[in-house]
């Protein structure tokens, strides 16, 4: 189990991230067994998302709507439970709502999700507890949301760009920021969190009860001795 999210690396749930997509809303699919490349159309044709493990520049996601335009792009190290909690939202944006009590687009105002979660408002965007990660807000720039983490600072961990719409946005940051820890194989977890100190990685074998209480008790003594 890993604890702050955005320290956790990708991980392995590429199925939360595109099965609801195809399963539960008839989105069509072209696979590249070869490259593992993926492509998802909307029933429409108004959206697509496009998945290149292999990307050159390491922007594995990219999510196209047209008219209006815009795109959201995430990198590979982007947690895959903050990008699934945008995927599997496209189809409402179309205005297919079937489950969508199963998969709400939260209301909650970036602010108050900071709050929530021990970030800090600055100004332009909203600053994590340790400093390692942002999001920032650029309303007169192509791109207007960016997450940013110090550790790959050279790619984004997703950029949304004008016209993307907010609760989007709203979705990906409440859980990329959330404290609930993932679950992640050690080998996944990135070199730079297994040696930063404000991260906490516990063991899921060794859990006495479960991971989560577990992870939760290991939390909650850190603090204690803080």
């Amino acid at each position: 189990m890993v604890s702050p999210r955005y320290m956790a690396g990708a991980g392995d749930r590429l199925a939360d991230a595109i099965g609801p997509l195809i399963h539960l809303f008839g989105w069509s699919t072209q696979h590249d067994a070869t490259t593992g490349h993926l492509k998802i159309d909307s029933p429409d044709g108004s959206m697509f998302c496009d998945f290149d493990p292999v990307h050159p520049l390491g922007q594995c996601w990219t999510i196209t709507h047209h008219d209006p335009y815009w795109e959201v792009q995430f990198s590979h190290q982007a947690p895959l439970e903050a990008v699934a909690a945008v995927t599997q939202a496209l189809p409402q944006l179309l205005g297919d709502t079937r489950n969508a009590e199963r998969i709400p687009i939260t209301d909650m105002p970036m602010d108050q999700l900071a709050a929530l979660n021990g970030w800090s408002i600055e100004s332009g965007g909203l600053t994590s507890p340790d400093w390692y990660c942002q999001l920032l807000h650029t309303p007169g720039e192509d791109i207007t949301w960016r997450a940013w983490h110090a550790f790959f600072e050279k790619q984004p961990l997703a950029a949304f760009t004008r016209d993307a719409p907010e609760g989007l946005v709203r979705n990906f940051f409440a859980h990329l920021a959330t404290k609930t820890a993932v679950e992640r194989a050690f080998a996944d977890v990135p070199l730079s969190t297994r040696y930063e100190h404000s991260a906490l990685i516990t063991p899921v074998r060794r859990a006495v009860i479960n991971p989560h209480f577990d992870h939760s008790l290991a939390q909650l003594d850190r603090q204690r001795r803080r």
